[in-house]
């Protein structure tokens, strides 16, 4: 990682309340880790673009602050996690507005996902109108959620189940 990236996230990646975020799995691998790649992600996209990245590497990092699973507590599913998050880093971290705004549009990709399918819920266009990215940084951290996380799927998720499955296979052929 470069010295600009570290000195504007250090404070961050310290901090107490944010370490907890090792305790959480996240797509095969830590909430930690998910927010450390999506914000160096955002970080060299918004180097690439021209766009804010300091605002970019915070709000990329804190996108996810929140404390247990999506499915463990109503204020962590899928579309209010970001409030969540966004809250939780006005707290620690005295976020500004464009930081908050960006944490908050994270899930917008989700959202539209939701919207395509049959039976879309309220949840999802309630959120695609109050949420969608109004600038630049915004839709780089949504970006770089959405690459993020399939690469964590891939490599954490898919990997495993296909090693699991071919143990499983060696055994019966074995016999």
């Amino acid at each position: 990682m470069n010295k600009k990236y570290e000195k504007i996230v250090e404070h961050i990646l310290n901090n107490e309340n944010f370490v907890l975020l090792k305790n959480d799995n996240h797509h095969g691998t830590s909430k930690y880790a998910h927010c450390k790649r999506v914000s160096y992600l955002s970080y060299l996209f918004a180097k690439l673009f021209r766009a804010n990245y300091h605002d970019v590497a915070r709000a990329g990092l804190l996108h996810d602050f929140f404390y247990g699973s999506r499915i463990s507590k109503d204020e962590n599913s899928y579309l209010k996690h970001p409030l969540t998050s966004s809250k939780n880093a006005i707290k620690h971290f005295n976020i500004n507005e464009k930081e908050q705004k960006i944490i908050e549009s994270h899930m917008y990709h989700h959202a539209l996902l939701k919207n395509i399918m049959p039976n879309t819920s309220k949840e999802a266009q309630i959120y695609l109108k109050n949420n969608k990215p109004n600038n630049k940084e915004s839709a780089i951290v949504c970006i770089s959620d959405l690459l993020v996380s399939i690469y964590e799927v891939i490599i954490y998720k898919i990997s495993y189940s296909c090693a699991l499955y071919t143990l499983f296979l060696i055994n019966v052929i074995k016999y």
